[in-house]
This record gives structure tokens, C-alpha cells and sequence, in this order.
């Protein structure tokens, strides 16, 4: 019982420092309750399972991918045999995998994975279903990394409607959605429609997550390129500046991400 105790309260402690943008707390405590667990073999295959999908997803915002893919194919391992291939936890790892290729840049080879997490919770939850609508955000993105914006737009548009349906237009997952909308309108040189799409998604981002998280620093380095390529020289360079005070202590100075916000803002200076 004092290992289950203790593996719980890491557990949560993970959690919260996921929500608060703390990648690198978050991956520590999982590492601790999963450790635990393999020590005291007491904790239910689920649970366990569920810890390593959490491990996954916080590895991939760390960009320590192979980590990433290791727990999430042991958690795939535990829960296919238990719950059968078509139960919606196997979407949700196929999701991540999906996710975890996008992170690489790996598009191609997510896209089958995330057709499979579509399929699936279609097929159990029906059409409408918000946990539908994600997978459907998660498969516009991998399309849209292979030029494919004929077929990722109206998933997005549809995925957007889900969530408005359900929770209201300023939903997270809502302001999440029109950032990948607005990158893919400004992949295509549509520079107009980009603007306002992004400028929604910071807004609600910074509501949900306060000014200080990564998925906001997200958003505020891709209006620093788009203000770039705008020639709004200044803005760009404030923004850069913004999204690197956030993104580099959240996940280090050589994380693919930091990287590319770091040339951006050297573009920018460039051109002042």
C-alpha cells in the first residue's frame, strides 16, 4: 500500500506539472512511478500502461523521441492483449505514435497511425465525438507535413465544428486547431487569412494556459515568422524574443523547436 501511495502521489504531481508547461518535472515523476512500479510489481497493468503513455507524451515535448517510442509501444504491448485491438485506449496510443512521428517531421509514417486512431474511435464513439475530433486534428497535421492541403483543411474545419459543438468557441482544443489551421493557410502563402486565425488561437491559448506556457510560445513564435514574412520587422523581433524567454527553459536550448525559434529571430535582427 506505501508503494501505490507514493507511486499515486507521483502520479499526480506528474500531471501538474504537465498542465503547467513543466516538461521536464512532469517526465522525472513519471520516471520515478514507473520505476516504482517495476520494483513493487503491485500496480494494476492499466495504471501502468497509462503511466507510460504519460511518460510518451511529455518525452515527445522534450525531444527525447526514442524514449517516446519505447513507452509507447511497451504500453501498446500491455493493452492490445487485455482490451483487443479496437478499444479506444489503443486509439489513444496509435494517436500518440501518430503525434510522436509529426514531432520528427516524419509525417509519411504517422499518417497510417493515425488513420488507424480515426477508424477506431469512429467506429466506437461515432462521428461526432470530440475524442473523434482530435484524432481528425492529429491526422490534418501529418497531411499537412506532406503538402496535403486539399484533404487536411476540411478535416480541420470539421474537427473545429466538433469542438464548438460541444464545448463552445473557446474551447483549448479550439484555439489548439487554429493554429495548425493557420500554419497550413500560411504554408500556402495566404498570409491574410493566417493572421487572424492565429491571433484567436494566442487568445485563447493564454486564457486556458496563462502567458508563461510553451503551447503559447507555440503560437507566438509562428506570428513572429508570419510577421516576418509580413515585413513587420520589429513585431517579429518582440515576439521572437517572447516565445525564447518561454521555450528555452521549458525545454532547453537545443530542443528541435528552440532551435528553429532561435533562427528565426536571427532572420529577423538580420532585417531590422
Amino acid at each position: 500500500m506505501e508503494h501505490k501511495d507514493r507511486m499515486d502521489r507521483l502520479r499526480v504531481s506528474g500531471e501538474d506539472c504537465y498542465q503547467r508547461g513543466d516538461y521536464r518535472e512532469a517526465a522525472s515523476a513519471y520516471r520515478d512511478a514507473i520505476a516504482l512500479a517495476e520494483q513493487s510489481q503491485a500496480f494494476p497493468p492499466l495504471e501502468f500502461a497509462s503511466l507510460l503513455n504519460s511518460l510518451g507524451v511529455v518525452c515527445k515535448y522534450l525531444g527525447a523521441f526514442e524514449e517516446a517510442e519505447r513507452v509507447y509501444r511497451r504500453a501498446l504491448a500491455i493493452l492490445e492483449p487485455t482490451l483487443g485491438p479496437d478499444h479506444t485506449e489503443i486509439a489513444t496510443l496509435y494517436h500518440n505514435l501518430g503525434g510522436l512521428e509529426h514531432a520528427r517531421r516524419q509525417h509519411a509514417a504517422g499518417e497510417p497511425f493515425a488513420r488507424r486512431s480515426v477508424e477506431i474511435r469512429e467506429k466506437a464513439l461515432g462521428p461526432d465525438h470530440v475524442d473523434v475530433a482530435a484524432d481528425l486534428g492529429a491526422l490534418a497535421a501529418l497531411l499537412d507535413g506532406q503538402r496535403k492541403f486539399d484533404e487536411s483543411e476540411p478535416l480541420y474545419l470539421r474537427a473545429i465544428a466538433i469542438f464548438e459543438g460541444a464545448h463552445g468557441p473557446d474551447d483549448i482544443e479550439v484555439g489548439i486547431l487554429l493554429g495548425n489551421l493557420a500554419a497550413l493557410k500560411q504554408s500556402q502563402g495566404k498570409l491574410a487569412e493566417a493572421e487572424p486565425l492565429y491571433r484567436r488561437a494566442l487568445e485563447i491559448k493564454e486564457r486556458h494556459f496563462g502567458p508563461s506556457h510553451p503551447s503559447v510560445a507555440t503560437t507566438v513564435n509562428n506570428l513572429a515568422v508570419l510577421a516576418r514574412k509580413q515585413g513587420n520587422h520589429s513585431e517579429s523581433i518582440a515576439g521572437f524574443e517572447r516565445a525564447l524567454a518561454i521555450l528555452e527553459p521549458a525545454l532547453g536550448p537545443h530542443h528541435p523547436t528552440v532551435v528553429a525559434c532561435r533562427a528565426g529571430y536571427e532572420k529577423a535582427r538580420a532585417f531590422r
